[in-house]
């Protein structure tokens, strides 16, 4: 996880009452102000949006995602909306909208829950309980089958043994013997043996992983990659490949994402906001150059060109920051 640049960084000098009035004023009377929106929520770090929301209910007695989405609408409104909510709380909603109804996106699945740090899923697991009254776990299993659902299983159960590995730091010993597992599980053997490929890259810290990695090159004289491309298939292959993927270059894998997203026959917009929103006060500075190393284009100019448009393609470049 090498030096992870934001985009949004909230702004010094913050005042949420002051905020909380503008917001106000810009939708009162006739007309909403959406510029006035966007320039506020989209430079405000959550925290600061979060100090917004509860000034803004005690000064007017109202609540401000209720009083924004009754005046914005389309992808607009889901920008602003997953701007204000906060940051476990909106991913849970997107997994829960992901799992409900006909069919589940397995690609939203691995987005949120294969991507993330241990701490990161810990919250999420919290929230996700505390929101939907079932435990994310159990409402995964009724969605998902066979080992892509052990995968995730062992992602959302084993994230408290993993927070504490991440905090404990590295063990180049458990690493070499880990990277002889996989080995053993795969290359070695007719068949690959799913379930330690499972454990391994379920269990361990993302820097714990990236010795498991350096130490499977050395003995197998190929990367983990190139090892799961050639044995695993369907969905357990995207969900590992997009552990190692940012395990070696998150940066690399949302800028993949975000392309996928950009590109083909309409865009991808729930993809597309859940990306930006999501990684803007984390890595999106980082995405953004990622991006551009790999496409040659800069994010920017693919949002602006693609199919967004108006206050909507408005509030994702003032999220993206200054190209």
């Amino acid at each position: 996880m090498a030096n992870r640049q934001p985009t949004v960084v909230g702004v010094p000098n913050f005042n949420a009452a002051e905020d909380a009035a503008a917001l106000r004023a810009a939708m009162k009377g006739l007309g909403t102000d959406e510029q006035a929106i966007i320039d506020i929520l989209t430079t405000r770090s959550n925290i600061q949006r979060q100090a917004i929301s509860k000034a803004f209910t005690h000064e007017y007695g109202r609540d401000l995602i209720e009083d924004l989405k009754s005046e914005l609408g389309g992808h607009f409104e889901d920008v602003i909306v997953a701007l204000m909510l906060p940051p476990a709380e909106y991913l849970c909603k997107e997994l829960n909208h992901c799992m409900e109804g006909m069919g589940t996106d397995e690609s939203v699945l691995v987005e949120i829950l294969c991507t993330r740090t241990k701490p990161e899923i810990a919250e999420i697991v919290q929230a996700y309980e505390r929101l939907y009254n079932r435990p994310l776990a159990e409402h995964m299993c009724s969605e998902t089958s066979g080992d892509f659902r052990r995968l995730l299983t062992l992602i959302v159960t084993s994230h408290a043994q993993g927070a504490r590995d991440e905090e404990t730091g590295v063990d180049p010993a458990r690493a070499a013997e880990a990277a002889q597992q996989l080995y053993e599980a795969g290359e070695a053997k007719w068949g690959t043996d799913e379930e330690i490929f499972n454990k391994i890259l379920a269990h361990e810290s993302f820097a714990q992983l990236q010795l498991v990695f350096e130490e499977y090159k050395n003995i197998a004289g190929r990367t983990i990659e190139q090892a799961i491309k050639a044995e695993v298939d369907g969905e357990l292959k995207d969900a590992l490949s997009a552990i190692v993927e940012c395990v070696e270059n998150a940066a690399a894998w949302f800028a993949r994402r975000l392309r996928d997203a950009t590109q083909g026959a309409g865009t991808e917009d729930k993809t597309l906001v859940r990306v930006i929103v999501s990684r803007a006060e984390l890595d999106l500075q980082t995405i953004k150059a990622e991006y551009e190393r790999l496409y040659d284009k800069t994010l920017e100019s693919d949002v602006a060109q693609g199919e967004t448009s108006g206050d909507y393609k408005r509030a994702l470049l003032a999220l993206l920051g200054p190209a």
